[in-house]
């Protein structure tokens, strides 16, 4: 019962994080990848098996583990999964916050704008085609 009720937080949070991030604002585009990692971390618990019940310890007379005991490898995988996730939650942070003192904007559409445009390209390279180097 408990698996289901994360299988549908699990698609609630995917559907929020695909929202937040077909928005144009820098802020939601973040929180989309921030609730995206947290969706992905409770989707591969939930694989591992949620369970409370057995330990996952082997005892000393068997040689597996036991068929009611949680899987511990997605809950390492989940650990370093975390770290990852601040750690590119921490970059694109400071790369939006960059980008909004350089240019001034919150938009993505507004930082198109501060792009040159393809005459301002090719105007550069006819003056350097021009020159004899």
């Amino acid at each position: 019962m408990i698996e289901f009720a994360l299988a549908c937080l699990i698609g609630l949070l995917f559907a929020v994080s695909v929202y937040l991030l077909l928005a144009r604002s820098i802020v939601r585009l973040l929180i989309g990848v921030f609730v995206l990692s947290n969706a992905v971390h409770l989707m591969i618990l939930t694989v591992g098996r949620v369970t409370r019940e057995v330990p996952a310890i082997i005892p000393l007379d068997a040689k597996t583990l036991s068929e009611q005991a949680a899987n511990s490898l997605p809950q390492a995988l989940i650990l370093t999964a975390i770290v990852i996730s601040f750690a590119l939650f921490a970059f694109l942070l400071v790369l939006a916050l960059r980008a909004h003192r350089e240019i001034g904007a919150r938009d993505i559409d507004d930082m198109r704008l501060s792009e040159p445009t393809a005459e301002a390209q090719t105007g550069g390279l006819a003056e350097l085609r021009g020159r004899d180097v």
